[in-house]
Order: structure tokens, then sequence, then C-alpha cells
């Protein structure tokens, strides 16, 4: 019997939901179940061929737990060890090189220094910071926001230095970013599932955070929506993420990525509406299933290049996984591709 788990935290409809799913299309040798564990031991692999992740970004026990899972053959949705690695100023970057429009963004060095650094730690770091060149180039309105973060913790709408300023002394030891804020005429929230299926939500940031998902929205251009996926598919193929929420806000008809690092997206009932949610449950049921019937029993060598290994791409095409090669000449080969002066795009 093939085992899919579902592990979370605080959600109620979403979880429930999808083991009811899975459960009910009566598969010979599949079933789902919610994820028990206690203390993890080094010699005992997991009951799951496939776990769904959807709280692991909270809690470090869990992460860790997942990590293990992996190595020990289990599927996971998303991959912990890329999940742990990504961060947000990375994605923009990441757009930038695969032709996707991002906003104006800087990487700004922590207000404070981190705990157990100090003044003599930051010697390489320019000082004073040239801020006129940082406000010519993003502007105003604003966001300063954190490199890592999410449920808008730490986010602060600017729209002058007086006003950065006053945010940025807030932001205590954190890593942050200044982005040229889109004066948006739609915008969209785009869940992706199995870097093959995208379903466009129209949403507004700007409401309260139970009315954000738009219902009975007046129709986007069809030629505007194309773009909108087209580019979601793209920047989730790059990550390597099965499942994610990708946020454009669009200005004068071109789609910025505002928001792409959302691999344990809401899926709450009473947050996206009765057809996002019933779409979503039924996505990522399949792919879970799917998943799970291709599972392999054998476990597959593990080396830092299988998980990112990096790899030259041109804008316009988001390049596929390579075939399988030796160890020896995939640490080669990454071991170029970082020592080159070129661009590479991680992959997995």
């Amino acid at each position: 019997m093939k085992k899919i788990g579902v592990l979370f935290g605080m959600e109620n409809t979403f979880p429930g939901a999808l083991v009811e799913k899975i459960n009910g299309k009566n598969l010979d040798g599949i079933a789902a179940e919610f994820v028990e564990i206690g203390a993890i031991r080094l010699d005992r692999p997991p009951a799951w061929s496939v776990i769904v992740d959807r709280i692991s970004h909270d809690i470090p026990f869990y992460r860790a737990f997942l990590k293990h899972a992996v190595l020990h053959g289990t599927t996971v949705i998303n991959n912990p060890f890329w999940w742990s690695a990504d961060d947000k100023f990375f994605n923009y970057s990441l757009a930038a090189k695969l032709g996707v429009a991002a906003p104006p963004t800087v990487i700004l060095p922590h207000k404070h220094y981190p705990a157990g650094t100090t003044e003599r730690s930051m010697r390489n770091l320019q000082f004073p910071l040239d801020w006129d060149a940082v406000f010519a180039y993003i502007g105003f309105p604003s966001f300063l926001k954190p490199v890592n973060g999410g449920g808008w913790r730490d986010v602060y709408h600017v729209h002058s230095r007086e006003e950065f300023f006053q945010a940025y002394d807030q932001s205590r030891d954190l890593c942050m970013m200044l982005q040229k804020a889109v004066n948006f005429t739609e915008y969209f929230r785009c869940y992706v599932v199995g870097q093959e299926k995208v379903r466009i939500m129209y949403y507004d940031p700007r409401r309260p955070h139970a009315e954000r998902y738009v219902q009975n929205p007046t129709p986007a251009p069809k030629k505007l929506l194309e773009k909108v996926e087209q580019d979601a598919l793209k920047l989730c193929r790059a990550l390597g993420y099965d499942l994610n929420t990708v946020e454009f806000a669009v200005e004068d008809g071109i789609p910025y990525a505002i928001d792409f690092m959302n691999p344990a997206p809401d899926a709450d009932l009473h947050s996206v509406g009765k057809e996002n949610f019933e779409w979503i449950v039924e996505t990522v049921a399949d792919l879970a299933v799917q998943k799970a019937k291709t599972a392999k029993a054998k476990v597959p060598e593990f080396h830092w290049s299988a998980y990112l290994g990096a790899a030259s791409q041109t804008p316009a095409k988001v390049a596929k996984p390579a075939a399988a090669k030796p160890a020896a000449k995939k640490a080669k080969k990454a071991g170029k591709a970082i020592a080159s002066t070129g661009s590479p795009v991680i992959q997995r």
C-alpha cells in the first residue's frame, strides 16, 4: 500500500478535503491520511510515498523530518531542500533572467547586526550607503519587505525618504528589500500545480484579507491572461515548485511578478471561495496520486548537484531537466557553471 500523507498546521478545510478527495477515488493500492510522527530515528524510513507539506516553513522540526523523508525515497510537495535555500530576492533575479517583468528591486544591509556579529563582521560593506542612488533607482511609492517572509509581516508601504527610514529603523536584524510599487489596474494570484496546470484568480491586495479574492470580476483581455499563465509556468518550472501561487500586478498592460515564493499557498475554503477551493483540492489530489503511482522503490544516489545543479539558460525558454549523468560528471559540470562568469539559472 502506497500512502499519501498530509502535513499541516492551523488550517482546517484543505487538509481534510484533500485526504477525502484522494480516498474517494477508491484507487487500488493508494490511500491518503494525515501524517503523524514523534521522535524521528535515523534508521527508520517514513511510511509515506508522498507527503504534501503545508507547515514546515514554520516548524523546523517538520523541515528536518521532510529532508530525512526525501533521503529515504519519499516525494515531498514541495521539495524541502530547495525551499530551504530559496529567498525572494533570488526569485526576482531569476525572473529578470527569464524575461519575466519584475519591479526594480534592491536588497539592503541589515539595519541592526544579526545576533553574534559586530561592526567588524561588516568590513566588506560600503559605508555610508549611497541612499541617493537607491532612491533614484527605486523611486516612491515603494515597498520595504523582508527577503524571507510571508503573510504581509514586516511589509511597509513608503512614500518618501522619511517614511522609508522610519520603516527601515523598525526592521530589526531582518534582511530587507526595497521595491518599486506597481500602480496596478489588474492583479492576479495564480495557482500553479505540477508545473503544468494554472488557475488564474482575480485578486485585490488592497482589500481586507477575507475579501481579496474577487468574485464575479470583469474578465481581463485574453492576451493578457495568456501572458500571465505563460510567465507563471516559466517561473515555477525554473524554481522547481510543484505547488505555488504566483502574483502579478498589471500596469500599462505589463504583468509584473510580485510574489512567487508561496509553496504552501492559501487554500482555505472561506478565503479563496468555493470554486477555487474545489479546483485546488482536485488538482493537488491528482498530482499527489500521480506522484504516488510513479514513486520508485529504489532510492537514488544523492548529491547536492541533483538538487541545486546550475545550467545556463536563455530568457525566452525554460530549460528542461537534463538526463541523469554519473555523479562525477554532474559535480564537474556544476563546478564549471558556478565558476563561470555567466549567469547560471539554478534548477533541480
